[in-house]
């Protein structure tokens, strides 16, 4: 199984609009969160035919071929484990993930880009310990100054992610489409209501 799935799915939503399938680990956790790890029907039919995947829940609805019909799958599990990913790419979207969509001076989710806390024009990397995702006007304000100069102050100190906290993060952004078969898996490590 391709370790970078994720990406020809993101940048295909076409495909995920009718049916899609939550795509579980061998030990019955999502791949993703953030983006959730969804395949289309197709893919996962093709991976039970292909003895990869176990279904776990299924919609009403059938496909069929001359020989056979089969109700379409919407949880599949992994027969066998893929391991998650230790290092976390650095990446716009992570980043963004990161500091939760949200400008780090002023908290805005509008417009938003990334800035260097020490610019580079002032020896600055770009790297996780020197970038923010922030709003246009703020990156704008600060330009290629150093925040003391600028007046801005970061409302958290930026880090290099753990891929656990990147998923626990991706979990407080659910997607737009939740199929009702699917909450069981999704959320089951949450913590309960006593």
């Amino acid at each position: 199984m391709d370790g970078d799935f994720r990406q020809s799915f993101v940048h295909e939503p076409a495909a995920l609009r009718q049916y899609p399938a939550l795509v579980l680990n061998a030990d019955y956790r999502p791949l993703s969160y953030y983006p959730l790890s969804l395949w289309p029907w197709q893919e996962a039919v093709k991976a039970v035919w292909m003895d990869r995947v176990t279904i776990a829940a299924e919609y009403e609805q059938t496909v069929r071929s001359q020989r056979m019909e089969m109700r379409i799958p919407s949880v599949v599990v992994l027969k066998d484990y893929v391991k998650p990913r230790k290092r976390v790419a650095f990446t716009r979207f992570n980043l963004f993930l990161r500091d939760e969509f949200a400008c780090q001076y002023c908290g805005s989710r509008h417009d938003l880009t990334f800035d260097h806390v020490v610019p580079r024009a002032m020896g600055g990397v770009t790297s996780w310990e020197n970038v923010v995702a922030a709003c246009a006007p703020c990156n704008l304000r600060k330009g290629s100054k150093s925040l003391r100069h600028s007046g801005l102050s970061l409302q958290r100190l930026p880090h290099r992610p753990s891929s656990a906290e990147l998923i626990d993060k991706g979990r407080r952004f659910p997607p737009n489409h939740l199929h009702e078969s699917w909450a069981d898996y999704l959320y089951w490590d949450t913590e309960l209501d006593a």
